[in-house]
């Protein structure tokens, strides 16, 4: 239906009120853009991706995989885009050597080595504002002091600064990650890390300790996405001559608030940080096992009893199937495509 006068006119009055491009139609909005996790896994749970100009934090207790996976996001997004560049905020010490084990270019990270809580979100709001970078990560918040705290003695308490600060941050840089809503401009993606603490005096069924994170009730609203990491299980394997070694983990993952995406979605995935006797190298997924799930989860690979086909393929049995995955990256490509375009068929 064709807009009236009316309405025209009121689009025309704010635009010469507040700027060309404050009021537009929905229809002629630039779609939003994602930005892989590195994990099909992941990236179907999110929707196709993290999304872009929005704030997305990573949770979970202690050496779950939480900063591994925003190190994995950017390294994938640096494979897609020779430019791709990264603004990382490293409250804690950034270990450039994991990152690159991790396969990050770290010649395209620019870090900064902060743990004032006022600097690190005034740095960040400069690098969102100023369009010169493709990410931002800030690893992590538990790390960051505000001033309120960081001036008073070790015996003066200073309740609830830090959630201040960090509402604060939000009210403002909400304007610095927004984009024109007629031109399409240079997104970013804006990644927290964040660690859970125990809520002590908070109540939680079958008397198990509640869990909380820090940063005030404000962040919660501004988050586009809030991903929960969980190590599962360790990842051993046998050696010859006896014994086992520790290779690697099973890291669920779940969305607990999701705006692009159907919410609590949960996924896992194979996480190997040493070499394995089974041809994985430190640093990596099992990116085959990852499809073989989502390829059969969403109808592209099909069972028949003990046989499963999929692109003119034909294999006995699982195993056989996630091997063959294993060994022919051009298989890999083809089901990954096929996977995310049911993804965004579903969402057109």
């Amino acid at each position: 239906m064709p807009l009236n006068d009316e309405t025209r006119a009121l689009i025309a009055q704010i635009n010469k009120k507040f700027g060309p491009g404050s009021a537009v139609l929905a229809s002629q909005m630039p779609a939003v853009p994602l930005f892989t996790t590195g994990s099909l896994a992941l990236d179907v749970m999110l929707g196709g991706g993290w999304p872009g100009n929005q704030w997305n934090e990573i949770l979970g207790a202690e050496s779950s995989g939480k900063t591994t996976i925003a190190h994995k996001t950017i390294a994938a997004n640096q494979q897609l885009d020779e430019n791709f560049t990264t603004f990382w905020v490293a409250a804690e010490a950034y270990d450039h050597a994991w990152a690159e084990t991790l396969g990050v270019d770290v010649e395209r990270v620019i870090v900064y080595s902060t743990n004032a809580m006022e600097d690190a979100y005034t740095a960040m709001i400069q690098a969102a504002e100023s369009r010169a970078v493709d990410a931002i990560v800030l690893d992590s918040y538990p790390a960051l002091v505000p001033d309120d705290e960081y001036e008073k003695d070790m015996d003066q308490a200073t309740i609830s600064a830090g959630a201040r600060v960090t509402g604060k941050f939000f009210r403002k840089v909400g304007s610095a990650t927004r984009r024109s809503l007629v031109e399409q401009e240079r997104p970013v993606l804006a990644l927290i890390v964040n660690q859970f603490r125990d809520q002590i005096g908070g109540w939680s069924p079958a008397g198990m300790t509640p869990k909380t994170s820090p940063g005030g009730k404000a962040r919660l609203y501004a988050y586009y996405t809030r991903l929960e990491v969980t190590r599962t299980e360790w990842i051993d394997e046998k050696r010859p001559g006896g014994g086992k070694t520790r290779v690697g983990q099973v890291i669920k993952l779940k969305t607990l608030k999701s705006k692009s995406a159907a919410p609590q979605q949960v996924a896992s995935l194979k996480f190997y940080f040493a070499d394995s006797v089974q041809g994985f190298r430190k640093g990596e997924y099992d990116s085959a096992s990852q499809l073989v799930t989502m390829g059969i989860l969403h109808g592209l690979i099909v069972a028949d009893g003990s046989w499963y086909k999929y692109g003119g393929h034909r294999w006995h049995g699982e195993p056989k199937m996630t091997a063959a995955m294993r060994e022919n990256l051009d298989l890999q490509e083809q089901l990954s495509a096929d996977v995310m375009a049911q993804i965004h068929d579903g969402d057109s």
